[in-house]
């Protein structure tokens, strides 16, 4: 059988665990699978575009397991009542095809996306950073928070989104966390200002510039994770040209990330170059640093594996009859037509 893992599980698992030590769970299960790079069969994903958004299919394998995840950005969904991502995704074992498990991944890619951010800023924002500004409010933006709160030490977020709503709603989830200040700002130039990280997490399918040269101090450290399919970026090519850019996978980000607006030949660095040590993340504390983030397979892969685990810890999960089960394998006739089953003339 098939294990079903629903969004209720996910919840479960969080109401059980606590928000904090899944998302450190995860940035640890992602860095571990991020070192062992060269073991993955790894592919940019696959998008089919419309005009009024992107469905993607994400797959990745190593020796002993496949997964895939199918997500959506539809950054019009809001107004019909849907949200602008949508996710599940399967993992199977290798050696016979099986799909061992089938699981929600929009509240898990949320998880998985703010943990990348983590694993990120640990490489490369200066040391003792304590002030984020977060562009983009929405669905994605309490995670982004929390996460950078309680797993790196932010103690001062600033906010900034051109819907206000966006913004009360954030300002209202955050309210009452321990140790952690929180205000809105009139404008993004306002937010930015001072702080030691920006994480821009807008959803729009546009070229937006929403970070400008004139808006970067020195030692800041962007995490860009809103630019994230071709035609969509949030910052202006000059940022990129001022900074050290770090991605996860360079031929996906080339075509997906902010990057897409930069020649061929401009240089930038993979993330497990950094966490294995054959190349150097923020190198000294006036160094701007981009983590040009687009999410790719491989932290899917992470979040499927330690999502199953911590459901089998707690005793959550469906059986799932998603294959037939057959008494001869070479009969699935069997499974549609049970013996002494007559079949009727059309």
């Amino acid at each position: 059988m098939t294990t079903l893992l629903t969004t209720h599980d996910i919840s479960r698992i969080v109401a059980a665990r606590g928000l904090p030590e899944v998302l450190r769970r995860l940035v640890a299960a992602i860095e571990a699978d991020f070192r062992r790079w060269p073991e993955f069969d790894k592919s940019a994903r696959v998008a089919s575009h419309s005009a009024n958004g992107v469905i993607e299919l994400m797959p990745i394998a190593d020796a002993a397991q496949y997964s895939f995840k199918y997500v959506n950005g539809h950054p019009g969904n809001t107004a019909l009542g849907l949200s602008t991502v949508m996710a599940f995704g399967v993992l199977a074992d290798v050696a016979t095809g099986r799909p061992e498990m089938l699981s929600e991944l929009t509240l898990t890619t949320a998880m998985r996306t703010a943990a990348t951010s983590v694993m990120a800023a640990k490489l490369l924002a200066r040391p003792g950073a304590r002030t984020m500004a977060l562009i983009g409010n929405g669905a994605q933006s309490e995670f982004q928070a929390l996460a950078f709160h309680h797993l790196l030490g932010i103690r001062e977020l600033r906010l900034f989104d051109t819907d206000p709503a966006a913004t009360a709603k954030l300002l209202r989830h955050l309210r009452g966390v321990p140790g952690l200040q929180v205000q809105g700002c009139a404008s993004i130039a306002d937010a930015v200002r001072g702080a030691d990280i920006v994480t821009t997490v807008t959803a729009d399918k546009c070229n937006a510039t929403i970070i400008t040269p004139d808006m970067v101090e020195p030692g800041m450290h962007i995490n860009g994770v809103g630019g994230d399919c071709p035609g969509k970026t949030e910052l202006h090519p000059g940022v990129l040209l001022a900074a050290s850019v770090f991605v996860e996978y360079e031929p996906q980000s080339r075509i997906e990330g902010d990057l897409q607006q930069m020649p061929a030949d401009f240089a930038v660095t993979e993330l497990w170059r950094v966490l294995t040590g054959l190349a150097a993340g923020r190198t000294w504390a006036g160094e701007v640093t981009v983590f040009d983030s687009v999410g790719f397979a491989l932290e899917d892969f992470s979040a499927l594996r330690l999502m199953r685990d911590m459901a089998h810890e707690l005793g959550l999960g469906t059986p799932l009859a998603l294959i037939p089960a057959l008494a001869d394998p070479k009969d699935l006739f069997a499974a549609l037509v049970p013996a002494g089953t007559q079949l009727r003339a059309a």
